[in-house]
């Protein structure tokens, strides 16, 4: 009986470590770092758990030790738990439409509820073009579309290019970037939509490799930007908590949020992401479902 309720110490201490410590953990095959880091919220429900253990098995040993799971996991998450700061001076709007959406009509009303400044969409079909044009309508008379990525805005742009964040491995007609410059009554904005490569995961682990390097290639865009002003919309297939977008977030912050975006049954993951550099991401927030398999991501923007 002397042993008891050390198991439920070491579980906590372990968890505590995996919160506070998630950067120590050593890029290994199978990446067990970005593993962490994309579930990282989740340790937290780890906690009642080990407070219910730890009144069953040995209260006065195993309930102090519950405490350091929990600050790791409060200095970590505490703010988006705040009141949602609602002044802004755009809206923005980021979803992966998906290309087997059926209903890309539907699916724009959905994300024009929030009366967004910006919309940024991927995996945007050409034969889809013309349904996503109708639907957003004269409110929205410009747009930019390269590749399978598409910006819609209230607002005139002054300058277009596709955004070449495409990893060496892959073929020339993958095409998932674009940098756009917004003129908005408050000033010009670098808008970039950008869709990394997919993330595997089997039994090895997750296979990032693809996402890493195109991420670089979007941090060394980001690094060169001229404009001081800059707005990312994207689906970046990762958490800002990965260590596979530090080349991105490293250079663009976000508001503290959990909306997660991905699955859109059951979301477990905001793997859709609007950072800002210059300017404030003030809060953030997941729309209702579309027809894809991802949920909609919202912004407010100030400058």
């Amino acid at each position: 009986m002397r042993w008891r309720g050390f198991g439920v110490v070491a579980a906590a201490v372990l968890v505590a470590g995996l919160l506070a410590g998630h950067p120590l953990i050593p890029d290994l095959p199978g990446n067990p770092g970005s593993v962490v880091e994309t579930f990282l919220p989740w340790l937290g429900l780890s906690v009642p758990v080990f407070a219910a253990l730890g009144w069953w098995r040995r209260p006065r040993l195993a309930l102090p030790a519950v405490l350091l799971p929990l600050i790791a996991w409060l200095v970590l998450f505490a703010p988006a738990l705040l009141p949602d700061d609602e002044r802004h001076d755009l809206i923005a709007v980021q979803h992966n439409a998906s290309d087997e959406n059926r209903d890309p009509a539907g699916t724009v009303r959905e994300l024009l509820r929030v009366s967004p400044d910006l919309v940024a969409l991927s995996e945007v079909l050409p034969e889809a073009l013309p349904a996503y044009d109708a639907a957003f309508g004269a409110a929205y008379p410009h747009r930019v579309v390269h590749g399978t990525v598409a910006l819609w805005s209230r607002h005139p742009v002054v300058e277009e290019a596709a955004l070449d964040i495409r990893p060496q491995a892959f073929g020339p007609d993958w095409n998932r970037g674009l940098r756009a410059v917004i003129r908005t009554p408050l000033g010009e904005v670098a808008v970039y939509v950008t869709h990394l490569p997919s993330v595997r995961m089997g039994v090895r682990g997750f296979a990032t490799a693809p996402r890493d390097e195109s991420a670089a290639r979007l941090g060394a865009a980001l690094r060169a930007e001229r404009l001081d002003r800059v707005l990312l919309l994207g689906d970046l297939n990762g958490t800002v908590d990965d260590r596979g977008l530090r080349p991105v977030t490293a250079r663009l912050t976000t508001a503290p949020a959990f909306a997660f975006s991905w699955p859109a049954r059951s979301p477990v993951a905001r793997i859709d992401q609007i950072l800002g550099r210059g300017l404030t991401v003030t809060s953030l927030w997941s729309l209702p479902r579309t027809g894809s398999d991802h949920l909609p991501i919202a912004a407010r923007v100030r400058f």
